[in-house]
């Protein structure tokens, strides 16, 4: 009989120990799981929402709630991953978070009234936003400057193919087996996951002693800020894209107000706790000091709302805009998937040897070329259309695959090590929360467009006046991301800028 190892054994160093130079590519490979499960929880999901309506005899606004309450939860978790490893270390944190998205997933996928379900989607939601900084935690803390770049693009590589493969899947399990299937999807990666995560993962704190559970209380008053604004943005542009001006208008100068009460608490807990008072504040303003990191959280937003904003309007403009079938659509988009895990993993080498400033501004300038090179399809001109399409979604992928591995290690190799953990939320954080407005956005800006053409988007037909509003939409995104260019541009260390 085997006697429990002694906490020595779970530790950093005795793990390094054991496995030797592998060590750091296992740990990096279960956080990779563990984060493939959890956005794959998140993309998923949307192919099983027409099963689910119908089943639970649900209106589409209604059944929507499952992506936006998981989006919602997820966004704001983010926030507390810091405070998480410090008080209960990297293992316990990664384990509860498996535990969580495997109950969420099985209690969903066996639910038969619809708050349940949706009740499951925030705990999956929850985990998820917690998993997502981990990896930037432990590629800037584990890996070598020489070798971070290399890691982030392995992991970026694993981790684009969950919601590029998902959905496929997702479609066959939902014909074959149901809505429920979907949910069961994530039960096997979280099994795995806890079980690298008993070999492999420390029980130590990111900075490398033991976990502290008597540790500073969480920031509770800044936590519920945080949420409470996040849902009021977010309903926000859900109202300003199909409900009432009136409401839209209260909910984001709510949100603002609260931003303002967020940002006055969050400097007043900073000042407090550098005379060794309160808590820890839930966001380290003080990280936005640093050039470096303040330019990579305007990238990381503006980076959130190009990528989730063209994950909506692509398919969109498709279907409704060039009139193609939906199988037309998902082999469009396929090659680009590809391509992007091929040029993370490229990018990722480079950003070892290559200013990841000059990376990130390559990739922000292709996304904002893609967007903007749409305005060449001409519906007149049908044998382009395809190949056009085919090829101005690679580069924007490409774009994205420069942008990827080089971000954070950029944005984040100027602040202090001890500030990683919070470091990596707030850029998680500040991404999401831009996809989130990304999307609405997006859909505000199309509505808004072709009600000005005199165009609809409820009918079969394509029209020149409603590709003409598609059109006004990727120049939007364009210019988005060139203003964004200006940010990444910044990213250069001090002394390279002199």
């Amino acid at each position: 009989m085997s006697t429990p190892p002694t906490p020595d054994d779970t530790s950093l160093a005795a793990l390094r120990a054991r496995y030797g130079e592998r060590y750091r590519w296992l740990l990096l490979l279960a956080v990779m799981v563990g984060t493939m499960a959890s956005i794959m929880s998140s993309t998923i999901v949307n192919v099983a929402i027409p099963d689910m309506s119908q089943h639970f005899t649900l209106g589409q606004e209604r059944a929507q709630w499952v992506t936006s309450g998981f989006m919602a939860a997820m966004t704001v978790s983010m926030l507390t991953t810091p405070w998480l490893l410090a008080r209960y270390g990297y293992r316990t944190t990664f384990s509860g978070c498996m535990w969580l998205l495997l109950i969420g997933g099985t209690a969903g996928g066996l639910a038969n009234h619809f708050p349940l379900v949706l009740a499951a989607r925030v705990a999956e939601g929850l985990a998820a936003g917690v998993v997502q900084p981990i990896p930037a935690i432990i590629i800037l803390r584990a890996f070598e400057p020489n070798e971070q770049g290399r890691a982030s693009g392995i992991f970026g590589m694993g981790v684009v193919l969950a919601p590029a493969i998902g959905p496929s899947v997702g479609g066959v399990l939902v014909d074959l087996f149901g809505w429920r299937s979907i949910f069961f999807m994530v039960v096997p990666f979280c099994i795995a996951c806890l079980w690298m995560a008993r070999k492999i993962i420390p029980t130590t704190a990111p900075g490398g002693g033991a976990a502290n559970p008597d540790g500073a209380a969480l920031d509770w008053r800044g936590l519920l800020l945080a949420a409470a604004g996040t849902l009021c943005l977010l309903n926000g542009l859900v109202e300003l894209q199909g409900g009432t001006a009136a409401t839209a208008v209260a909910l984001i100068a709510l949100a603002a107000a609260l931003l303002v009460v967020f940002i006055w608490l969050e400097r007043r807990m900073l000042k407090r706790r550098q005379h060794h008072q309160g808590v820890d504040p839930l966001m380290n303003l003080s990280l936005f000091r640093d050039r470096r990191f303040a330019m990579g959280s305007v990238v990381a937003f503006t980076y959130g709302v190009a990528l989730f904003g063209s994950t909506y309007l692509l398919p969109v403009y498709m279907l409704m805009g060039l009139g193609l079938s939906a199988s037309y659509v998902g082999t469009i988009l396929l090659p680009a998937g590809l391509v992007l895990a091929i040029t993370i993993a490229v990018v990722g080498r480079l950003a070892d040897r290559q200013p990841t400033h000059r990376l990130v501004s390559i990739g922000v300038l292709l996304l904002a070329a893609s967007f903007a090179l749409m305005l060449t399809i001409d519906i007149d001109h049908a044998p382009r259309i395809i190949p056009l399409l085919v090829l101005w979604a690679i580069l924007g992928r490409i774009g994205l695959g420069f942008i990827l591995p080089s971000l954070n290690i950029g944005a984040m190799r100027g602040i202090d090590r001890t500030h990683i953990p919070q470091g990596s939320s707030v850029i998680n954080f500040l991404r999401m929360l831009g996809g989130a407005a990304g999307v609405s956005l997006c859909g505000i800006f199309l509505e808004w467009r072709v009600a000005a053409h005199g165009a609809t988007l409820d009918t079969t037909s394509t029209s020149p006046q409603r590709v003409a509003a598609f059109d006004e939409t990727f120049l939007l995104l364009a210019v988005i991301c060139a203003l964004a260019l200006l940010a990444a541009m910044r990213l250069k260390p001090a002394r390279d800028a002199q």
